[in-house]
């Protein structure tokens, strides 16, 4: 289920008018016009405002937003407002407040702020759900629902202790089974009753911080766990809704690549996936472009919402810069590029206290429409809407997969050697990113995906190797196809023990290698490879099992050892790299891999401009070039296309120019 909408894609964002005099809104209102606003998320921090006493429910205001969006014919997304519990019911019951890391109880403040196991919390926040879905279900304005916003944290209270022992029995059925997939017999920790189990933080099986504990396999569990806590706060707001409004589609607010979270989880009870980009603007763009495309691999392809971005400075780090002119406009046809049926910004107006109030808005605190950022959205949108419905429920035909695993991720980085400075991201962006730079359009899928359609699957840092993924990845290559995976891959099983057997454990017989000892050495010592690139953090020692080698260390006692080797495996290949490998090393790697399948895009030679293909659902094909250069670049059209922005028709063969950070958006044909 999505939002109904054809017209074009949906532009706006984040509205409080609650901050400020009803006498703004108009004026507001007629800004939004200017700029081209059709869409506005409302109600998101509301709860104390709809409900301010136990008994007390106030819909005025709401009602208010409503009939005056619905008066210029916006549409709105509704915010359930359950983000931040109210002042009176913390006060009145605080068993309701998280208990954080360190075994501390918080008094009220701040948001995100509910224990997830709190019967209460859950009672009274959908209460309010249902109320809201019974009241503006069939307003005309409404659009979709959202479920409170940017769920994250953790809890540790006793109340969550009780939920985990129960989590733990319906996972691992008996306290046997717990016992041998925790390895208890270590440290003499076999338990003997549920009751014993404690959650793993400070006060327990951790030592400096959450990513140093005794027992990995307890802590992977608890992550899980809180997941799974939190999910089943959505999942009961959304049934509140739905009790009401069977009708209307349903989200929250995701963060991209988000540790704590494990999304793939989340993924079927969502209605369509939606998240909040805001990448350090001196990233480089694949950083945004993984999270688009790991948001659209959440519901098998389909398109997915860019529900905030910041039009401007954000205000959440220790130095904010701007966005310099033509960013706003690149980042968000790269959104679109990747998938994105909606552009929407945090925040429309600013607010004018509290920690946001200098955070970037489409409309400032004077309220004025000549400032530069109000310009750009306003061209923006004007841009979008002249683009109208080509792109809106379009498709990306990626022939190449790369498997992102959140049990990995936490398994990888909570693990006890070889190397602490190994991080799951910076190893799975660097294939990504390599990937992207060559051209290729990259589905990021979780490992229980149908890889069927791929000609290439990208598995770096697979640290867990659960259920039957090794045999899929095996029929990959089989039927033609191309594996590769990387250093620390097929560790460990799913309780996070050791295989007891050679590393890389069930990924053996694909890779057709053997790995008895890693070296793993302080940041800034490499190993150069003889291919060219060089390694660094962790060197495994490959004994080749009818791989052949692709690039050798050229350093140190394993010098001319295989540091890449390549495996021939039924019709197809399974690429092992057993080092950290830098930019260049990696780039040659994955050219070589994609080069096999003919999947080099026709600007590959050109660093700075990314491409990226979308189909409609009538088969209509769009493809974006997008310049995240300083400076101009002459590109060579591969087909006779019309940029869709400017109407210029492009013959093949024909050269081109794409001014400094610019965008075309060319139809074939």
């Amino acid at each position: 289920m999505r939002p109904t909408h054809t017209d074009k894609i949906l532009y706006g964002g984040d509205y409080n008018p609650e901050q400020w005099p009803q006498e703004v809104w108009d004026e507001d209102h007629r800004l939004f016009t200017r700029a081209g606003i059709d869409t506005l998320t409302v109600g998101v921090f509301s709860w104390s405002l709809t409900q301010p006493a136990p008994d007390t429910y106030d819909f005025t205001v709401l009602d208010a937003v409503l009939d005056r969006a619905a008066a210029d014919g916006r549409r709105i997304v509704l915010a359930t407002g359950t983000a931040a519990v109210p002042p009176w019911l913390a006060k009145a019951h605080p068993e309701v407040n998280r208990t954080d890391f360190e075994g501390r109880r918080h008094a009220y403040g701040q948001r995100h702020n509910f224990c997830p196991s709190s019967q209460l919390y859950r009672r009274l926040s959908t209460a309010l759900a249902s109320r809201l879905a019974e009241r503006y279900a069939h307003h005309p304005a409404l659009l979709a629902w959202h479920i409170n916003n940017e769920y994250g944290g953790a809890c540790y209270c006793e109340r969550c202790a009780e939920a985990f022992r129960a989590w733990l029995r319906e996972r691992h059925d008996s306290l046997d089974a717990l016992n041998d997939a925790w390895c208890t017999t270590f440290w003499s920790h076999r338990f003997t009753d549920w009751s014993q189990i404690e959650p793993p933080n400070a006060l327990t099986e951790h030592w400096r911080g959450p990513d140093h504990t005794a027992f990995q396999g307890i802590t992977l569990d608890y992550l899980r766990f809180m997941t799974d806590a939190l999910l089943g706060c959505f999942v009961a707001e959304k049934e509140a809704v739905r009790a009401h409004d069977p009708a209307t589609p349903v989200t929250t607010n995701f963060m991209g690549a988000y540790r704590p979270l494990d999304y793939h989880r989340w993924a079927p009870h969502l209605d369509f996936a939606s998240w909040d980009s805001y990448p350090p603007l001196d990233a480089p763009p694949t950083v945004a472009a993984l999270g688009h495309d790991l948001m659209r691999g959440l519901k098998d392809g389909a398109p997915f919402w860019l529900m905030e971005q910041a039009p401007g400075a954000t205000a959440c780090r220790d130095v904010n810069p701007l966005r310099r002119p033509g960013e706003l406009r690149l980042a968000t046809w790269q959104a679109v590029a990747h998938g994105a049926d909606a552009a929407l910004y945090f925040q429309m107006r600013a607010s004018r206290g509290a920690c946001e109030k200098f955070f970037g808005a489409v409309i400032g605190h004077a309220g004025r429409d000549d400032t530069r950022v109000f310009g750009e959205v306003a061209a923006l949108g004007a841009e979008l809407r002249a683009l109208g419905p080509v792109t809106v429920g379009a498709s990306t035909p990626a022939r190449t997969a790369l498997l992102f695993d959140w049990d990995s991720w936490w398994s990888l980085e909570i693990s006890d050697g070889p190397s602490r400075l190994v991080k799951y991201l910076d190893v799975v962006h660097g294939y990504y990113g390599a990937a992207r730079a060559a051209g290729a359009d990259v589905d990021v899928v979780p490992v229980t995906a149908d890889l069927s359609a791929y000609d290439v699957v990208l598995a770096p840092a697979l640290h867990l190797v659960k259920g039957g993924l090794a045999a899929r990845l095996e029929a990959v290559a089989e039927r033609g196809g191309t594996v590769l995976t990387t250093f620390l891959s097929g560790r460990c099983d799913e309780h996070d023990r050791a295989f007891p057997t050679d590393a890389p454990g069930p990924l053996g017989r694909l890779m057709g290698v053997r790995v008895d000892e890693w070296d793993a050495r302080p940041a800034g010592v490499t190993n150069p490879l003889d291919g060219g690139g060089e390694g660094s953090l962790v060197f495994e020692l490959v004994l080749p099992r009818g791989a052949e080698p692709v690039a050798r260390y050229t350093a140190d006692f394993y010098a001319g050892t295989p540091a890449v080797t390549r495996n021939r495996f039924g019709d197809g290949e399974a690429w092992y790299v057993a080092t950290h490998l830098d930019a260049a090393g990696t780039d040659r790697v994955v050219r070589a891999v994609l080069a096999r399948h003919d999947l080099i895009g026709p600007y590959a030679d050109h660093r700075d401009v990314e491409s990226a293909t979308r189909v409609a659902p009538d088969g209509t094909r769009v493809e974006f070039v997008l310049n995240h250069g300083r400076a101009a670049v002459e590109l060579t059209a591969h087909a006779t296309a019309t940029d869709l922005l400017t109407g210029t028709r492009h013959a093949k063969g024909e050269a081109f120019t794409l001014g400094p950070l610019g965008v075309a958006v060319l139809h074939a044909g």
